[in-house]
């Protein structure tokens, strides 16, 4: 099953250092409350589109609260088996929220998303406010949004390092 993992330069950093990333992890994938929350697509792809975006928000909570990350929003996208993932239904948890009890090894990750340089002051500026977005400000909403209208760009998992590397 494909899941996004919401990550930072720094978990990014681990994965490469270590190989893996032990679980469990909260992931964002395409679940019951995703498709209801898009009940007029049934596309897989938009579906799975939603996953990766809700997870490079979650990239900004994380930063939040780790200083030494750079400010650009980092998602993991990973295959794992299904009965590890469990899609979380509390109140208030984001649609297409999940936890895999799954260990992440390098050779589970499909491809990192990462923010480019030009994105990088809209990021450092949201990451100061996304909590405050979350609690409904719309001042902080829209700080958010100038960072969410950035496109992620690709990277196969070979390029992972190097990436790194002109960060």
């Amino acid at each position: 099953m494909r899941v996004y993992l919401p990550a930072t330069t720094t978990v990014l950093q681990r994965l490469l250092d270590e190989g893996r990333l032990e679980g469990p992890h909260t992931v964002f994938t395409v679940t019951p409350q995703l498709r209801d929350f898009y009940e007029l697509s049934d596309d897989a792809e938009e579906l799975e589109y939603a996953a990766l975006l809700a997870a490079a928000r979650a990239s900004l909570r994380l930063m939040d609260v780790d200083p030494l990350a750079a400010r650009r929003r980092v998602v993991l996208a990973a295959d794992v088996p299904e009965t590890s993932v469990t899609p979380l239904q509390d109140e208030g948890a984001d649609a297409g929220a999940a936890r895999t009890t799954a260990d992440l090894a390098t050779s589970d990750i499909a491809s990192a998303h990462i923010d480019g340089a030009e994105a990088e002051a809209d990021v450092r500026a949201a990451t100061a406010v996304v909590l405050e977005a979350d609690l409904g400000s719309e001042e902080a909403q829209f700080v958010v949004d100038q960072a969410e209208g950035h496109e992620l760009a690709w990277y196969a998992t070979q390029e992972i390092g190097p990436a790194l590397e002109l960060l």
